[in-house]
C-alpha cells in the first residue's frame, strides 16, 4: 500500500494515510482493551526502532535490540498492572531490568563511546516508551477500560494538526521558531488551536467521563504540546540533518513525525488527570 501511494501528490498521501490509519486507530481502542494493547504495543515498537536507527545515522550505536525490549517490556507491563492484572509492585522491576545495559557495554569490545551510547538507550525508553506506557494510565483512569479519554485525546491532536497544517500552508507568513522550524508560523498555531478547542467543545458534549473545564485543560495541553513536541522532532531531526524521522506513513514521513504531540503531551495529561 505504501509504494502505491507514491504516485499521488503529498496532500492526497498525507489525506489517504491519515484517513487509514486513524480509522484503525479508533476501531482498535473502541473495540477492546486487548486491540488497544495491540496496536498501540504496535506503534510503540515501531517509533522506538525508528527512534534508534536515527540514533544510528548520528554515528551513535545505542543497544538497539535491548532497548526495544526494555521499552516493550514497559509498556507491557504498565497495560497489565493498570489492567489489575498483576501487582504494581512489578514496577520495581524496571530498573534493574534496563541496567543490564551496563553489562552488555562492559563485555561489547571495540566501542569508543559506550556511556554515550547507553545514555541514547535510555533516552529513546524516556522519550519514546514510557509516554506511550502512561497512556495505559489514561485508558484505566476510572479502574476499568475506557476508551473515551483515549479516543477524545487523539482527535483532539489530530483536530490540532490538521488546523496547524491547512492555516499554516494557507495564511502562515509569521515564524513560529524559524531556527528550528521554517515553515511553522504563528497562524498555523492558532488554526490548530481554534480547531482543536471546537472539537474538545463537541468531545465533551458527547462523553461524560470528564467535565468539560477538564477536557479544556487537556485540549490545551494538546495544543501546546503538539507546538513544542513538533518543535523538538524537529530539532532532532536538525542535529541529524534529515527531512523526515522515516518513510513509513507516506505524506507524513515516519511514525516519530506522526506521533510526536502525543509524546510530548502524554505525561502531562496524565498528570493532570492523577493529580486532579
Amino acid at each position: 500500500m505504501t509504494s502505491a501511494l507514491r504516485k499521488y501528490n503529498n496532500l492526497t498521501q498525507r489525506i489517504i494515510t491519515a484517513l487509514v490509519g486513524a480509522a484503525v486507530i479508533v476501531f482498535c481502542i473502541v473495540f477492546g482493551e486487548w486491540t488497544y494493547y495491540g496496536v498501540f504495543f504496535a506503534i510503540c515498537l515501531l517509533t522506538l526502532l525508528e527512534f534508534y536507527d536515527l540514533s544510528g545515522l548520528d554515528g551513535m550505536v545505542p543497544q538497539k535490540a535491548f532497548g526495544t525490549i526494555c521499552g516493550m517490556f514497559i509498556f507491557s507491563l504498565t497495560f497489565f498492572i493498570e489492567k489489575e492484572d498483576i501487582s504494581y509492585r512489578y514496577y520495581f522491576l524496571i530498573f534493574p531490568i534496563v541496567s543490564f545495559v551496563y553489562l552488555i557495554k562492559l563485555y561489547k569490545k571495540f566501542e569508543r563511546k559506550p556511556f554515550t551510547n547507553i545514555a541514547y538507550m535510555f533516552l529513546g525508553l524516556f522519550y519514546v516508551a514510557m509516554p506511550f506506557s502512561l497512556l495505559n494510565i489514561a485508558v484505566y483512569e476510572n479502574g476499568e477500560y475506557n476508551y473515551e479519554i483515549m479516543f477524545g485525546c487523539l482527535f483532539i491532536l489530530w483536530a490540532s494538526d490538521t488546523g496547524a497544517y491547512f492555516a499554516g500552508t494557507l495564511f502562515g507568513r509569521r515564524k513560529l521558531f524559524e531556527r528550528i522550524s521554517p515553515k511553522k508560523s504563528w497562524e498555523g498555531a492558532l488554526g490548530g488551536a481554534l480547531l482543536a478547542l471546537l472539537f474538545t467543545w463537541g468531545i465533551a458534549s458527547y462523553f461524560h467521563t470528564l467535565a468539560m473545564w477538564q477536557w479544556m485543560v487537556i485540549s490545551v495541553i494538546i495544543i501546546i504540546g503538539g507546538i513544542y513536541g513538533d518543535l523538538i522532532e524537529s530539532l532532532l531531526k536538525r542535529s541529524i540533518e534529515i527531512k523526515d524521522s522515516g518513510e513509513s506513513l507516506p505524506g507524513h514521513g515516519g511514525f516519530l513525525d506522526r506521533f510526536d504531540g502525543l509524546l510530548i503531551s502524554a505525561p502531562f495529561i496524565v498528570a493532570f488527570l492523577e493529580i486532579f
